[in-house]
């Protein structure tokens, strides 16, 4: 499918999943927390963590740890819990996406694993394997994040919502703020536009880590980058993760 196809496939599930609302606050509370743990064990798996959705579940509901498992990958989905929180509060509040709110965000998923750069700017270079794309030079990341954030006003009305949600996600990823954690970062700023659009709670199935992966790689070249694997990946998640919305909404 193209990418308008996409988006087109994607907004006929968004007005059958609209036009069973509004939801009771009851229902609207179990929809949040069915989401919380697929998306805490996607976001984190895509980054490597080694919890299944069954442990995250366990680890999130019951407050009990897992066996065999790195303490770091238990300490990174409670904390990826408590940005989801503040996620929803940011893309239900109706005010802009500030740098503070992305701050925040990244101090809450990782002050638990490294309390000192958590929410903090990085003041180091970093790398990433697999790519020939080098990041920012730490001393530019407060200007293009501030940059980022203005712009982002003004770009929307030049995307579909959803190509703009895989951009912005894209474009936190290439400039890499914090040390780590940039990945589940992006993701947490993407499903805030995707709420603030209409749509839902998108997971990445860790199934697609490689495509994911490569899709980046692409948009990142320096010669002849290419968006578009990217923006399909992200649209065909977006439908899917409706697809399991009209599932548990009983929509036909």
């Amino acid at each position: 499918m193209t990418k308008q196809q996409l988006f087109s496939k994607a907004d006929d599930y968004k007005k059958k999943i609209q036009s069973s609302r509004p939801l009771s606050p009851e229902e609207s509370k179990n929809l949040d927390e069915y989401f919380r743990i697929g998306f805490t064990y996607s976001s984190n798996a895509l980054e490597g963590n080694t919890l299944t959705i069954s442990e995250t579940k366990i680890l999130l509901e019951d407050g009990l740890t897992v066996a065999g498992k790195l303490v770091r990958d238990c300490i990174e989905a409670l904390g990826h819990s408590k940005a989801y929180d503040y996620m929803l509060n940011v893309a239900r509040s109706g005010e802009p996406i500030t740098e503070s709110a992305i701050q925040k965000l990244h101090r809450l998923f990782y002050e638990g694993v490294d309390s000192d750069n958590a929410g903090k700017y990085r003041d180091i270079q970093v790398y990433i394997s697999g790519t020939d794309y080098i990041p920012p030079a730490p001393e530019d990341v407060p200007r293009l994040m501030e940059h980022f954030i203005q712009q982002m006003e003004y770009s929307k009305k030049q995307f579909h919502p959803i190509e703009f949600a895989a951009l912005c996600h894209k474009r936190l990823v290439d400039i890499q703020p914090f040390t780590a954690g940039n990945g589940q970062i992006a993701r947490f700023l993407m499903n805030i536009l995707f709420i603030k659009a209409g749509y839902g709670i998108v997971s990445i199935s860790p199934a697609l880590r490689s495509d994911y992966i490569q899709a980046l790689i692409a948009s990142q070249k320096p010669d002849n980058p290419d968006t578009d694997p990217f923006v399909k990946l992200i649209a065909e998640s977006v439908i899917e993760t409706e697809k399991d919305h009209c599932r548990l909404l009983n929509i036909t």
